[in-house]
């Protein structure tokens, strides 16, 4: 625990950023100047940096690019292998378990060593790898690399410790999964087939031991070829030549005959009494044409032959369909007795299984259910009702139902929220589901102790809105906002409506939400907004609709305000718009020409609509086409319900709306809010800059934090610590290096006439970047006094001052103000920060009637970068929450004894005035430095310049260990932390480098040290930067393994069951062995032990592999060694009471005699 104290008359690390000619805040150290009354900030900072660490908690969503699927049917476990490396165990809802193999190498096939915990995995790189299952966060224990061959097909049959491997070449190779080392035992390729064949029979595409006998191994090559080869006598039994290449093969449980699937739609059937020909060939799709020819059907990729006690037989299938039907979905057949079904699925099939009671391949299987693994989806099918219904997934699989473009994550929610948006969201539940248990029930999982309430909202490019329940790291959907029902749908036919074909008009790019007044608020990508309340009861309503003309026709330069070799202007000028017309309101118009002018993108419902419970539309505000150019899109938002404003803003300038009297209040050009006081000097420009072509850049913008890569391409100046004088006299720093772009993103303008302003939404998964270069001396030396000249270089270096975050709370618009007033903070793309008081009536009917009035802006502060967020703290360092109004059900019977009153609650600033007088703290962070200023005095405290080479991303204050933080992700990938408020870094990690547009745009931090992502277009990745989460996590996830007893073999003696098998015990050790089957070629493959270090020793030691373990598992599951242990005890103990007494008696026969009578 450390104390900071600074004195205002003695700072040697930064400067007072409120006074004129005062050094702007930097690293270098400052000479103060005439500051405010000195005034003791005594704020007792309790985090450290053993408070942070950084790791992932867990993922949710759907496997993205999924490649292989396993199910464990004792431990009811499913994996799921993706194509980056990934594997997903899931069990009982709460058992989530993600795992990712560090050679980043698709997973090609799964096998569990079933009921033992552990689970192998071959990768696309030909390396097997033993997980080990018996803890919570899965590691591997062994990896074998094979070097001359590549893997194709495992099969790991059940109770064996020798694992088949077949690859490429054709060859079949033996792996040891205790030691994890090949045998000497091959079976090559050429053996297994006749000598006399002249072609290779291609790669092993099957693997299984005859349910029969174990000794008897079936090899299916993709050619054809089907080899069943005694291992005992290491000869082939019998081998097939098919003309048709195989996809898979599956045994009926005797063993006597078996199925195979083929590439040209057909299923063959093969009696092992006579392998010469199929005794039955179906084509299950393949209709008789009128020629009387077959129709060609598609491969049948894999088939499965399932056996029922009480049924006819389960063939379960995919593919096969036939060709000539176009445009016919993936589909799974079941074919049961006559009956034949076809299941269509959404998205192609990737894998399938059936799900059966006994893990034995030699009993009547019985079959209950069918996994589906498809592209984008994960089904399960009840096979026990005869109309195969499928059941519903508890696990939150549809994240990605429409491309996710935003998201927002809430920490300790106020705990009525959630079970109300549950209730609510239940009602639109679909039905038709299987009555049944879900299938998948293992491991074991328990609400933990460090739970609260949270939620994770996911805007998505249909315009819809998911709210999901995230407490207690599971995830499940709660409720669903559908925004298009507020607009009408476009008719074909329409003009404007012809060039949305394809479009996704209703895209979200932000979402405000206030979870205690319920108010919400949505951004979307046709520049418009819809404000949302919260009612437990259906209600008529209509949607008033607003429309703001906010966009620009000149254009200008920004030149140093006086002095032409000032050093804080490193670049030549950009332009700042200025509004045409700033109609609050205007009719849908159009030229004579057909140019588009003030009319919105989309058109509002004008009818009485029925809304039901949940959240309902009350406003719409939509920005409008300015002769012919679309409306820019809106980059930063933000909502204040106790206020009853709403702000918004982008490249053009800034609007505020009272939504209790839906009027506007403000529509400005950024230039016009400085007024007087602009830090820059602007020159105007030609106004037909506008329609020429600039950038060919993603055309879907960024929020309020957006990114413009090229920012990180500019020169940054190596003089911003100098101070610039304003004719204004008011406070001014660095003024950020010009860009070619701000960070609204590319400009719609740009596009010409006749042109939406969006393409199809590109979700947040699907747009890439590139990463950030560093900068050249070449570009450092091409600053404002070089290029001043040059009109060239001023035209290619304009850009728009984008409005980039606000926020609405109780602040010092002027330095005079004696107490703290209602205050909009704006931030922009050039780094400066504008403060505009503003006069709210407090009495109930007077807000309802009085006009909210808005002063001219007050104080000016800047900072180095596009400003990302703001913060406030009373000066004993706590946080301060923005005031808000309680909720209240608008649509409420009335009562008469309790007339409906606004609630408001407010955080007041001079909370500590006892101690400290009054003011507050605001925390400033902008991409590139971080500041901290006392309120009202304007004075700059703390300064600290997060990042030179990079920028940031996101930034937010946030509650961590009863403390507060800054935390910060930059492009580079670190996520770093700072004290509050001295900005002292506390941590500094090299997380995850940026390496396309989707982390960044989603990536948001929350409080209790929590934040996430979209690691994949289907998958959030939650992480925590909290040591105290980091240490709780064991406790929080789930078990994998449970113990389990092994079910017994049917009809069979005990140590037969135990043993694997058969009539004809089967001794795999004696066969496969070092001492049988020698050592294998060390060129062949390699052996990687696991992680090394006491993680890897604690792993191995509670691990499968060991002998100790390995002995543990068996005396565990099945007493039997145990039992033979003690007899054999018995035995000794018995011989030894023996001996004793035979020596006794020798002793006591000997004890008289002397020498010489032996």
């Amino acid at each position: 625990m450390k104390k900071f104290r600074k004195v205002l008359d003695g700072l040697t690390t930064s400067s007072p950023g409120g006074t004129i000619g005062s050094p702007s805040c930097g690293s270098a150290a400052g000479t103060p100047t005439a500051a405010p009354t000195p005034k003791e900030i005594d704020v007792q900072e309790t985090l450290v940096s053993e408070n942070f660490q950084l790791c992932k908690t867990v993922r949710h969503g759907f496997p993205y690019q999924p490649t292989a699927l396993a199910f464990d049917p004792v431990q009811k476990i499913l994996a799921i292998g993706s194509r980056s490396g990934g594997v997903r165990i899931l069990g009982r809802p709460g058992v989530d378990c993600y795992c990712q193999h560090e050679s980043g190498a698709a997973v090609l096939q799964l096998q569990f060593l079933i009921n033992e915990g552990a689970l192998v995995t071959a990768c696309a790189d030909d390396t097997l790898h033993l997980w080990n299952l018996r803890q919570r966060r899965p590691a591997v224990l062994h990896s074998l690399k094979f070097n001359r061959e590549r893997i194709t097909f495992c099969h790991l049959p059940f109770q064996s410790k020798w694992l088949y491997v077949g690859t490429e070449r054709g060859n079949t190779h033996i792996v040891n999964i205790e030691s994890f080392v090949l045998s000497g035992y091959v079976i090559m390729w050429n053996k297994a087939i006749e000598l006399s064949t002249k072609t290779h029979p291609g790669p092993v595409v099957h693997l299984s031991d005859s349910p029969k006998d174990e000794g008897k191994l079936l090899i299916g090559f993709e050619s054809g070829t089907i080899v069943q080869w005694d291992l005992r006598g290491k000869k082939a039994d019998f081998r097939i030549y098919y003309d048709e290449a195989i996809h898979s093969v599956s045994w009926h449980h005797e063993g006597k005959q078996f199925m195979c699937s083929h590439s040209d739609g057909s299923l063959t059937m093969w009696n092992l009494r006579n392998t010469t020909k199929p005794f039955q060939v179906t084509f299950p799709h393949g209709k008789i044409q009128k020629d009387g020819r077959k129709e060609s059907c598609k491969p049948i990729l894999k088939v499965e032959y399932k056996t029922s006690r009480n049924s006819e037989p389960f063939i379960i299938f995919s593919g096969g369909l036939s060709y000539d039907k176009a445009g016919r979905r993936p589909a799974l057949t079941i074919m049961h007795g006559k009956a034949i079904t076809v299941l269509e699925m959404d998205y192609p099939i990737v894998e399938f299984m059936a799900l059966c009671e006994t893990p034995y391949n030699n009993e009547v299987q019985e079959p209950y259910a069918v996994v589906v693994l498809l592209e984008k989806d994960l089904i399960v099918v009840d096979l026990t009702q005869s109309n195969f219904p499928v059941f519903e997934n508890p696990y939150p699989m549809d994240i990605h139902e429409s491309p996710v473009t935003c998201t927002a994550y809430f920490a300790e929610c106020p705990p009525d929220i959630i079970p109300i948006l549950y209730s609510i969201g239940a009602k639109h539940k679909k039905t038709g589901y299987s009555q049944k248990e879900w299938p998948v029930s293992g491991g074991t999982w328990t609400l933990g102790s460090h739970t609260y309430p949270e939620i994770i909202i996911t805007g998505h490019a249909d315009g819809s809105i998911k709210f999901w329940d995230a407490s207690a790291i599971t995830l499940q959907m709660l409720y669903k906002v559908k925004t298009s029902k507020v607009f009408e749908k476009p008719k074909p036919g329409e003009g404007r409506a012809a060039e949305l074909v394809e479009e996704d008009p209703f895209a979200i790019q932000m979402v405000s939400w206030c979870p205690q007044s319920r108010i919400f608020c949505v951004v979307g990508i046709s520049a418009h907004i819809i404000l949302y309340r919260f009612s437990k009861y259906d209600a008529n309503t209509q949607i008033v609709s607003l429309e703001v003309r906010l966009q620009c026709e000149s254009e200008d330069v920004i030149t140093p305000s006086e002095n032409e070799n000032n050093p804080c202007f490193s670049e030549p000028g950009s332009h700042s718009p200025q509004p045409h017309h700033q109609h609050p309101a205007s009719p849908s118009s159009g030229t004579p020409e057909g140019i588009k002018d003030s009319i919105p993108c989309l058109k509002v419902k004008d009818r009485m609509v029925r809304v039901p419970p949940g959240y309902q539309a009350e406003l719409v505000i939509q920005l409008l086409w300015v002769d012919g150019e679309p409306p820019q899109q809106i980059t930063s938002l933000d909502i204040n319900s106790a206020y009853g404003l709403l702000a918004f803003g982008n490249c053009n300038g800034l609007a505020v709306v009272d939504y209790l009297q839906k009027t506007i209040l403000l529509c400005m050009s950024t230039l016009d809010l400085y007024g007087a006081a602009d830090p820059y000097q602007r020159l105007t420009r030609s106004p037909r800059r506008n329609r020429q072509s600039t950038s060919g850049l993603t055309e879907l913008s960024d929020n309020q934090q957006s990114i413009d890569m090229e920012r990180s391409k500019s020169p940054t100046s190596d003089h911003v610590n100098g101070h610039c004088t304003s004719p204004t006299s008011q406070p001014c720093s660095a003024g950020k290096p010009r860009v070619p772009m701000g960070p609204e993103g590319p400009r719609l303008t740009r596009r010409g006439p006749g042109r939406p302003p969006f393409r199809k939404a590109q979700s947040a998964a699907c747009m890439e970047i590139s990463l950030p270069v560093s900068h050249t001396e070449e570009s450092r030396e091409n600053s404002f006094s070089r290029s001043r000249s040059s009109s060239v270089s001023s035209i290619d270096r304009d850009t728009k001052e984008a409005i980039t975050t606000l926020q609405l709370g109780e602040s010092y618009g002027r330095k005079s103000d004696a107490v703290p007033t209602p205050c909009l903070w704006v931030g922009t793309s050039l780094g400066v920060v504008l403060l505009i008081p503003m006069s709210i009536p407090t009495d109930q009917e007077e807000r309802m009637e009085e006009p909210v009035t808005i002063g001219p802006s007050g104080a000016i502060l800047m900072l180095k970068g596009s400003v990302l967020r703001f913060g406030f703290l009373d000066c004993m360092g706590a946080l301060i929450q923005s005031p808000y109004e309680v909720w209240r059900d608008a649509n409420a019977p009335e009562d008469p004894d309790r007339p409906r009153k606004r609630k408001l609650v407010h955080f007041s600033p001079s909370s500590s005035q006892d101690t400290c007088g009054e003011g507050h703290l605001a925390v400033v962070c902008s991409e590139r430095q971080a500041k901290v200023f006392l309120m009202p005095s304007q004075s700059c405290l703390f300064v600290h310049n997060i990042t030179e080479s990079s920028f940031v991303l996101r930034a937010d204050v946030v509650s961590v260990c009863n403390s507060v933080c800054l935390a910060c992700f930059c492009a580079n990938g670190h996520v770093m932390t700072l004290s509050l408020p001295s900005l002292r870094p506390l941590m500094d990690i090299n997380y995850l480098p940026l390496t396309d547009m989707r982390i960044a745009r989603t990536f948001c931090f929350t409080n209790g040290g929590q934040a996430l992502y979209l690691s994949s277009p289907t998958e959030i990745q939650r992480i925590t930067y909290s040591q105290e989460m980091c240490d709780n996590l064991q406790e929080m996830l789930g078990e994998l393994f449970t113990p389990i007893e092994t079910p017994e073999a049917q009809n069979r003696g005990f140590l037969k069951g135990f043993f694997g098998g058969n009539a004809n015990t089967f001794d795999r050790e004696e066969l496969f062995g070092e001492a049988a089957a020698g050592k294998a070629s060390r060129s062949l493959a390699q052996h990687i032990p696991g992680q090394a270090g006491v993680e890897g020793m604690k792993v191995a030691a509670s691990g499968v592999v060991g002998d100790l373990a390995r002995a543990r598992i068996a005396l565990d599951e099945r007493g039997q060694r145990l039992g033979e242990l003690e007899e054999r005890t018995a035995l000794m103990m018995t011989s030894a009471e023996t001996f004793s007494k035979h020596a006794h008696e020798l002793m006591l026969k000997c004890k008289d005699k002397k020498w010489y009578q032996f």
